[in-house]
Parts: C-alpha cells; sequence; structure tokens
C-alpha cells in the first residue's frame, strides 16, 4: 500500500460540556441562597432581565398512592425536570427549541457561582467545623442525626440555647438518647461546646485538662463567689491552701467561657431551608420551595424592544440578542432546578415518611440510587440535589443528606426485600440484652442466632459494632457486672 497524505472525512458522536451544561450543573448543586446571590449578580449583569413579583402555581401532584402536595414558586411553564447526564441541556441550546436562544449564545450572566463563603467572611464557622467531627464521634447515623440537630441548637458562643427536652420531643427520641447525642456535641473540638451553662461549659474544659477533681469541682460549682472575690470562703470550701488556691484559679482563668467565637459568626453560618414541608388538613404532605429566597425572574420586553429599536449597528443588535437569550435559559435554567428539586423531596418524603410522622426511629435505609430510579434521573443528578439543600418540618431543619443511610438486609419468610434501618436492628440488639438472664448472657454469636431467626441477615462482627455503638458491653463485661450487681 502506498504511504502519503490524504484527507479523511469522519463522523463521531461526542457528549460536550457546553457552557450552559456546566452552569446547569451549578445551579442545580448550589443551595436557595447562593442562587439569591447569584440571580443578584444576573440582574446586575443583564440589563433585560428584571425581579417579578413572587408567583405560586399548582404542579401536578405525584401519584395518589402517595399523599403528597407539590406547590411549586417557580416561574415558567413546562413540567420538564432537570437530569444533568441526560444531556437535554445541550440538545435543546443546539436545535434552538423554545426560548433556550441561538446556537452558540453565550452564558454572560457570571462565570462562576459565587459560594457562600465568598458572600460571609471565609471563615469555617463553628456549625461547619462541628459537623465535620460529626461523623467520627458518632456511633451510627441516628446518633449523628441527633447530635448535628444539637449543633443546629447552638448560639455564636458555642452554648446549647435550646432544651433538650423539646429537642428530644421534636425528633421522637427519648431524653437519654439526646443526652448521650449531646454528649457527643460535647465531646468535639473546641472544648467546652455544648455546655448548657457556663459552670459546665468550664467543667468540660477542666476534664479534657484532666484538672477536674472534687477541689476544681467545687470551685466552678461555686462561680458566684469567684465573681465577688469571696476567696476565703472557697478556700474553706474547697480545702485548700493559699498557694493550692491560687493555682487553681489561674487554671480557671485560662479556660475559654466562649469557645465558639473562635469560629465565624452565626450569621453567616445560619441554616434557611431550601424546601419547606408542612402537615395537610387531609394529612397529606404539602411540599413547596421557600419562596423568601427565591425571586422570580421576568424578561423586560418593553425594554428589550425599546434597544432593539435604537440600536441601529450589528454590533448592537447581536449583543442585544445574546442578552435575550441569556436571560431566556437563565429563566427556563431556574425554573428546571426547581422542578428537579420539589420532585427529588416529594420522593424523599414519600421514603421517609415514617420520620416525618413518628421521628428519628422510623429512619429507613434509603440510598442515593433508589430515589434516582423512583424519579427517573441519574444517581449524579440526585447527588447535586441533595447537596447544601436544607428541608424545614415540624420536627426541625435538616440537611437533604441527612435521609441517607445505610440498612441490613432481611432473609426468611416475610422479607421484602427492602432491608430493615441500622437503627431498627440496634434496637432489638438493646431489646435482646437488657432481657438476658444473668446466668445466661448472650455472646454475640447467640445474638446473630436469634436475629437471623428474626430475619436480619447481618454478620457476628456488625453486631459487635453495633452492640459497641449503643453502649453495651462484651458477653464477659455484662456477666461480672451482673455478678457484682448481685452480691
Amino acid at each position: 500500500m502506498a504511504l502519503g497524505p490524504r484527507l479523511d472525512l469522519r463522523q463521531s458522536q461526542s457528549l460536550v460540556m457546553t457552557p450552559q451544561l456546566q452552569q446547569a450543573i451549578k445551579l442545580l448543586a448550589a443551595s436557595n441562597l447562593e442562587i439569591e446571590a447569584f440571580i443578584g449578580e444576573a440582574l446586575e449583569a443583564n440589563p433585560l432581565l428584571e425581579a417579578g413579583e413572587m408567583r405560586v402555581e399548582d404542579r401536578e401532584a405525584p401519584p395518589e398512592s402517595v399523599e403528597l402536595e407539590i406547590h411549586d414558586a417557580s416561574p415558567g411553564d413546562g413540567d420538564q425536570a432537570l437530569d444533568i447526564d441526560a444531556g437535554a441541556l445541550d440538545r435543546d441550546r443546539d436545535t434552538g427549541d423554545g426560548d433556550w436562544g441561538a446556537a452558540g449564545a453565550h452564558v454572560a450572566v457570571a462565570d462562576e457561582l459565587p459560594s457562600l463563603e465568598d458572600r460571609a467572611s471565609n471563615e469555617t464557622t463553628l456549625a461547619d467545623y462541628l459537623e465535620e467531627q460529626v461523623g467520627a464521634a458518632a456511633g451510627d447515623a441516628r446518633e449523628a442525626f441527633v447530635a448535628r440537630a444539637i449543633i443546629g441548637q447552638l448560639d455564636e458562643a458555642g452554648y446549647l440555647v435550646g432544651e433538650l427536652r423539646h429537642i428530644a420531643a421534636d425528633l421522637g427520641v427519648g431524653i437519654a438518647e439526646a443526652e448521650r447525642a449531646l454528649e457527643i456535641v460535647q465531646s468535639l473540638d473546641p472544648t467546652g461546646v455544648g455546655a448548657r451553662s457556663l459552670s459546665e461549659c468550664l467543667a468540660l474544659q477542666a476534664k479534657e485538662a484532666d484538672r477536674y477533681d472534687p477541689c476544681m469541682a467545687r470551685l466552678i460549682d461555686n462561680l458566684e463567689l469567684v465573681a465577688r472575690g469571696e476567696v476565703q470562703r472557697l478556700k474553706r470550701m474547697c480545702d485548700v491552701d493559699d498557694e493550692d488556691f491560687a493555682e487553681m484559679l489561674a487554671e480557671l482563668r485560662s479556660y475559654n467561657p466562649k469557645p465558639g467565637l473562635a469560629y465565624g459568626r452565626s450569621e453567616a453560618s445560619a441554616v434557611v431551608p431550601d424546601i419547606l414541608v408542612t402537615r395537610g388538613d387531609d394529612n397529606s404532605w404539602d411540599i413547596k420551595l421557600n419562596e423568601a429566597t427565591l425571586p422570580r425572574l421576568v424578561v423586560n420586553r418593553d425594554y428589550y424592544v425599546e434597544l432593539r429599536n435604537g440600536s441601529p449597528g450589528k454590533e448592537a443588535q447581536s449583543w442585544l440578542r445574546e442578552k435575550l437569550a441569556d436571560a431566556n435559559w437563565l429563566i427556563k435554567a431556574l425554573d428546571q432546578r426547581q422542578k428537579t428539586i420539589l420532585k427529588t423531596a416529594a420522593e424523599i418524603v414519600k421514603k421517609q415518611e415514617g420520620f416525618f410522622r413518628r421521628g428519628v426511629s422510623e429512619l429507613r435505609p434509603l440510598t442515593l440510587r433508589e430515589v434516582a430510579e423512583e424519579i427517573d434521573m441519574h444517581e449524579s443528578t440526585v447527588s447535586r440535589v441533595t447537596s447544601n439543600k436544607y428541608l424545614h418540618c415540624e420536627r426541625g431543619c435538616f440537611e437533604l443528606k441527612y435521609f441517607f443511610s445505610s440498612g441490613v438486609g432481611r432473609v426468611g419468610e416475610g422479607a421484602d426485600g427492602e432491608g430493615a434501618s441500622a437503627e431498627a436492628v440496634k434496637a432489638r440488639i438493646k431489646a435482646l440484652v437488657d432481657g438476658e438472664d444473668a446466668k445466661k448472657i448472650l455472646s454475640d454469636q447467640k445474638l446473630v442466632d436469634i436475629l437471623k431467626g428474626e430475619g436480619f441477615d447481618l454478620a457476628r462482627r456488625t453486631v459487635a459494632k453495633y452492640r459497641e455503638a449503643i453502649g453495651i458491653g462484651s458477653s464477659a463485661q455484662r456477666r461480672r457486672q451482673k455478678k457484682l450487681q448481685g452480691l
């Protein structure tokens, strides 16, 4: 075969990340507060855009088997949700369908979506810092869930401002479980956060420094005497001499009475919910976007006509068409974003309805893929939707990611293939241990056998992990403890 230069024409298909697609991905992953700031920049950059009055439209409800009523505060028409992985944005743009603008139009409203950190102080907030530690400190997803709810009730200084019993009631958990979650929060850095009083805050720091002996405990319990300078009385109460008392007082003064202030102020980390879930009159669920953070965008057609008639040059006309295409694209992209969020939130409420009705004990195992399959979207789209989004309901404000947790498989007759939540298995383990005979302590293997007989498919090491997570000792430890109790 002869060698020589030649020209070949080949045809191939590939998915191109157009500017519109890249922008849509950022919009989908952004919270409502980030969208609000983004819209503000878009209004400044595009003279054809203006903020219109808020409009609430009823949308088609999910299937009748799910008692949900969805209200949408989004502009525009149509009911197509946004699934980034499908590449629909590219196709609509390139074909010029609808109001997406001409092919090749550049989205010039903003190059980068401003983050909350950029608009705030670029500081790590106390809530953010504590959230990063919860996963490693908590024994399981349920403990982490309650601990995060407590973190949401901390003030700027790191103190718990709400009553723990009220938090427990809102979440549908027992006070003992809430106390355990508070202990987890109080174990986090900085030491002293989660305290309910100044004395508790200082006591936590003394314990961390291994200085919380009976003398220091009495000094911390009588801070009002320290404030009044009643030194002699305090020395008698603590039963120490002048030198020891001076050391104790110096130690006490080295502690931080407001440990949370070392991090960003709460104004920068205030959680504004993106989705509002309320119970309807007919016991169904009303799910809507938070209108307070979603201004409605419209195109000022009159201004567009005025500019078009007053701009005879080709360059000016081209710029005007580009701005119109940008405006139409942004309005439709935001509309589709809102439909996608509502569709995902509705499915989460459907899957976790037990939590919304009865509390955290009814959380069931749930994965991103499971939700994605139900709403006919890609898993990556659901992942973006649930990032940085908060849902507010009668039990509090929770990140959408909180509703996803692992589970345990079911076996035997009656298994429905859905599995049981890890929390349900832990509750059963606790019940079995609480009811065990002091002379017949249940080993981990025996617990495995009992649980398998009840349809829970799990290994011995999993039972041991769950047992330790809920604070239950080994069979040998429990045997010694019950022997001491019997003496």
